[in-house]
C-alpha cells in the first residue's frame, strides 16, 4: 500500500512537473512573442515620431504605442511597466515629450528610449493683433498646442488673475472693493444677459510664440500674459494702477480694431479721447462686430445695417455713451501705446476714405464728417463705374 502510493506521489510530481516544464515554455514563448519587434524587417533608423503628454500613464503610453502599431499588445506592455521588467530601476519611469521609436525595435529598447527625457520640441505659433480669446484658442488647437476649450478655462481662471495681481470681481462684495474697474466687474449684458466676457480678454498678448505640443491651456495662458506685462513696462502702465491700466486696455482694443496705417492709431485714439471727456458716444462699428460674432456667436458681418446700431448690449457704442465693460479684443503695442498717449486733436469724427490704403479723414465738426462721407461715396461710385 505504502509503495501504491509513494508510486502515486511520483507520478503526480512528474505530471505536475510536465505541465510547470510545458507552461514555463509557453510563457518564455510567449514573452519572446511579446517582447520581440513588431517587424523585424524594419530598420532601427526608420523611426515614428510619437509625443507622450505630460502627466501620462503607463496605461496612456500602451495606448500610443499600439495606436501606432509600436507593440505587440496593450496589456503586456502595461504589465511589464507595472511590475519593471524592462526598468532601470526597480519602477519604470515614463517620461513625457516626444520620442522616436521603430517597429524594429524590441520592448526592452522601447522601455529604453520611454524612461529617458524625450525631445521637446516647439511649435511656432503667430498671435495677430486684435484676435479675441475665442479665436486665439482655435488657433492653438489648430496647431496642437491645447484643446480651445481647455485654453478659454484657463483665460476664465480667477486664479490666473490673482496669479498676476489683477483684482477680480466675482461677487457685489468683490464690485464694491475693486469698483467699476475690477476685472470684469459682474456687467450683465442687455441683449445676452447669460455673456460674462472672459477674465483675461484683452491680456494675452499678440505675438509670435514658441509652445510645447500638449501643453495645458493654463500655461499656455501664462506665457501669453506674462508677454503682456513684460511688455507694457515701457508705457508706464502697471497693474498697482488697475483702474487706469484697465481702462487704457478697453481703449486699446478698440482702436486695435479701427485703425489699419500705424500713424494714425494714435489719432483715432484721439478721437475716442475726446469723445470720452465729453461724454460722447464712440460710435464704433468694431464693437459691433463684437456684439455679433462674441456675444450672439454668428458670423462675421459683411456690412453694418441700422438695425445692428440697435442692440440692446453695453457693448453697443452708438447706443451708450463711455468704454465697454471690457476689452473686445487682445491688442498690440501700437494701439497699447495709442490709447497711454493719444495725439492731441480738435477731432471727434473719423470715416475710412482710402480702403486700399486704409487711410481715414478726420473731422471736427459733424457736419465735415458728414461731408467726408460724401466724398467717400461718390469716390467708391466713380471707381465702380
Amino acid at each position: 500500500m505504502k509503495n501504491k502510493f509513494i508510486k502515486f506521489l511520483v507520478t503526480l510530481f512528474a505530471w505536475i512537473a510536465a505541465v510547470a516544464a510545458v507552461c514555463i515554455v509557453i510563457l518564455i514563448s510567449a514573452w519572446k512573442h511579446l517582447a520581440s519587434p513588431v517587424d523585424s524587417s524594419v530598420q532601427k533608423n526608420d523611426t515614428i515620431e510619437i509625443t507622450i503628454p505630460y502627466g501620462s500613464t503607463s496605461y496612456d503610453a500602451a495606448e500610443i504605442l499600439y495606436s501606432n502599431q509600436l507593440i505587440k499588445s496593450r496589456q503586456f506592455f502595461y504589465i511589464a511597466a507595472r511590475f519593471g521588467f524592462f526598468s532601470k530601476d526597480s519602477e519604470f519611469s515614463l517620461q513625457s515629450g516626444i520620442f522616436r521609436l521603430s517597429k524594429g525595435m524590441n520592448l526592452e529598447e522601447i522601455f529604453t528610449v520611454l524612461q529617458s527625457p524625450g525631445q521637446e520640441e516647439y511649435i511656432s505659433v503667430s498671435i495677430p493683433e486684435g484676435l479675441t480669446a475665442v479665436k486665439i484658442g482655435h488657433i492653438l488647437e489648430k496647431n496642437g498646442v491645447c484643446p480651445q476649450k481647455d485654453f478659454l478655462e484657463a483665460v476664465n481662471s480667477a486664479e490666473l488673475c490673482r496669479e498676476f495681481s489683477i483684482p477680480v470681481a466675482l461677487s457685489p462684495d468683490e464690485v464694491k472693493l475693486y469698483g467699476t474697474y475690477g476685472c470684469l466687474s459682474n456687467f450683465k449684458d442687455m441683449y445676452n444677459p447669460d455673456f460674462r466676457g472672459y477674465l483675461l480678454e484683452g491680456f494675452l498678448f499678440p505675438d509670435t510664440y514658441f509652445f510645447t505640443p500638449g501643453m495645458s491651456g493654463e500655461n499656455a495662458v501664462r506665457k501669453m500674459v506674462s508677454n503682456f506685462f513684460d511688455k507694457i513696462q515701457e508705457l508706464n502702465l502697471s497693474v498697482e494702477d488697475f483702474e487706469t491700466l484697465y481702462k487704457k486696455l478697453i481703449l486699446a482694443s478698440i482702436v486695435e480694431k479701427e485703425y489699419k496705417v500705424p500713424s494714425e492709431a494714435p489719432v483715432i485714439s484721439s478721437v475716442f479721447t475726446n469723445r470720452l471727456n465729453k461724454n460722447i458716444g464712440f460710435y464704433s462699428c468694431a464693437t459691433i462686430e463684437y456684439i455679433i460674432t462674441q456675444i450672439l456667436g454668428r458670423d462675421h458681418p459683411e456690412r453694418i445695417f441700422n438695425k445692428d446700431l440697435e442692440l440692446e448690449s453695453a457693448f453697443n457704442t452708438y447706443k451708450w455713451a463711455g468704454l465697454t465693460p471690457s476689452p473686445i479684443s487682445n491688442p498690440g503695442l501700437i494701439a497699447l501705446d495709442a490709447a497711454v498717449n493719444p495725439a492731441e486733436t480738435d477731432y471727434y469724427f473719423f470715416v475710412l476714405t482710402d480702403v486700399e490704403k486704409g487711410t481715414h479723414t478726420f473731422s471736427k465738426t459733424f457736419d465735415q464728417h458728414i461731408a467726408a462721407e460724401n466724398i467717400n461715396y461718390l469716390s467708391k461710385k466713380s471707381r465702380s463705374n
